[in-house]
């Protein structure tokens, strides 16, 4: 299959991050595996081709992914956000204008949506609940 597009995937799940890099490699994506943001901002900060991106909101340690969505919105490179726990962050968070694809949700379906957004085609929904 060749390849369609590189998503960077920022996820501090073992398990989530295998699930979702299984499904971009079904769809032909090149998959760039990030469990922190300084990973995911040394990819975008040395030029690396991204198309999109799926990003966990809390990655552990207190950390979340704003750096990384900050940097992706000014360089215009699609997003979505995919998290179980939104309603526990801060209002910095909520400022991220993405779409949200709530966990648990099948990585197939994230994984349709980022590719959805790197296209240019918004899916509609602000929310995306897991099914």
């Amino acid at each position: 299959m060749t390849e369609l597009f590189t998503l960077l995937l920022l996820e501090d799940e073992p398990l989530i991050m295998l699930d979702l890099e299984y499904a971009a490699e079904d769809r032909g994506c090149r998959v760039l595996s990030c469990a922190n943001c300084d990973a995911a901002l040394s990819h975008i900060d040395a030029g690396t081709r991204i198309d999109a991106a799926i990003l966990d909101v809390s990655l552990g340690n207190g950390e979340t992914c704003f750096p990384v969505a900050q940097k992706l919105a000014q360089l215009r490179i699609p997003y979505i956000l995919h998290s179980g726990d939104l309603d526990r962050h801060n209002e910095r968070i909520r400022e991220i204008d993405a779409e949200l694809v709530a966990k648990p949700a099948a990585a197939d379906k994230v994984v349709a949506h980022a590719i959805a957004h790197a296209k240019g085609r918004n899916t509609g929904s602000e929310k995306i609940a897991a099914e």
